[in-house]
């Protein structure tokens, strides 16, 4: 496990200064912002009138832990499509083209759209979420996250009633994506979630983070945010998102399936075939801590899994 450098948790002071992030965010293609107060539910916001300018106290998730600070989040990043190097994917990504971009809605949908990623900002209002990460490898970060429900993207393109997953696939560009060359794995990058999952008001459709753009090493300019499941699953660079009737076969299902099932939900009860996951370590912090259940999203989540077999359902 790669440590983190002393440089990488220092917090990033401008992002306690509102105005200066109402401007950054502002910059975002004109999007509306609404900006979450720290002690309210991750899954609520409030509009930037309501909010007073957030201290280093009040900047929490839901469960009173603080945010894992900027150089952190925007330092030590999974990104295959670029390294292994969990230190190395910025310096990798800096010359990333992540402009002009477009994104296609299609599959079981009435109404399939290509949208450039300034029509995303535009059609749908941007609202901060307040999210804990969750690693497959053991490690968590609680990070500022700016975008949209996926839902509304979903509800916008009118699913056929034959639809019942839903299908995500990130840009194929070896050029650009180094990491694209190896052939350890079958890129382009998919994942998919079922389609209660994906309508939940908890997915989100991330288009920034500490109230400024994705950067090139968090996914830029798209990348999906689901909460309660292993970071795998939250799939960066997204140029594609289709309905479809079948449960998609996502990459790390291809390159481990003994390993990596279509669920990923975060269980602290079924471990890894090669390691626990009844704790995990937070960056910034010394010791471990535990790891909760849905990662701490069952009150909202936990019915989607009613009666099954979470262990089988991995």
């Amino acid at each position: 496990m790669v440590k983190i450098q002393s440089s990488e948790i220092t917090p990033e002071q401008t992002y306690l200064d509102r105005r200066t992030f109402l401007r950054a965010a502002g910059a975002v293609a004109g999007a509306g912002v609404l900006a979450a107060c720290g002690t309210q539910p991750a899954a609520e916001s409030t509009s930037t009138e309501e909010s007073a300018t957030p201290s280093v106290a009040v900047r929490t998730d839901e469960l009173g832990d603080p945010l894992t600070p900027h150089e952190a989040v925007t330092g030590y990043n999974n990104y295959y499509e670029f390294t292994t190097d969990k230190e190395g994917v910025a310096e990798l990504a800096k010359e990333f083209r992540a402009s002009p971009w477009t994104v296609e809605v299609g599959g079981l949908v009435e109404s399939p759209r290509k949208f450039g990623i300034e029509d995303l900002l535009r059609a749908f209002d941007q609202e901060e979420r307040i999210y804990r990460l969750r690693c497959v490898e053991g490690w968590s970060m609680v990070i500022p996250w700016l975008g949209f429900p996926l839902a509304a993207l979903i509800e916008q393109a009118g699913p056929t009633g034959d639809a019942r997953y839903v299908r995500f696939e990130a840009l194929l560009d070896p050029e650009q994506m180094p990491g694209q060359k190896g052939r350890w794995f079958d890129w382009p990058y998919v994942e998919g979630l079922r389609l209660d999952e994906a309508m939940n008001d908890l997915t989100l459709m991330a288009t920034g983070v500490y109230g400024k753009s994705l950067p090139n090493q968090n996914g830029a300019p798209l990348r999906l945010v689901v909460p309660w499941k292993y970071g795998f699953k939250s799939i960066k660079g997204i140029v594609r998102v289709d309905l479809v009737a079948e449960p998609p076969t996502s990459l790390w299902m291809e390159a481990a399936p003994n390993e990596y099932g279509f669920y990923a939900n975060v269980n602290p009860t079924v471990d890894h075939p090669r390691w626990s996951q009844a704790s995990e370590r937070r960056i910034g912090e010394a010791q471990r801590r535990a790891t909760l259940m849905f990662n701490g999203y069952e009150q909202e989540v936990g019915a989607l899994y009613a009666g099954m077999n979470l262990r089988a359902n991995f």
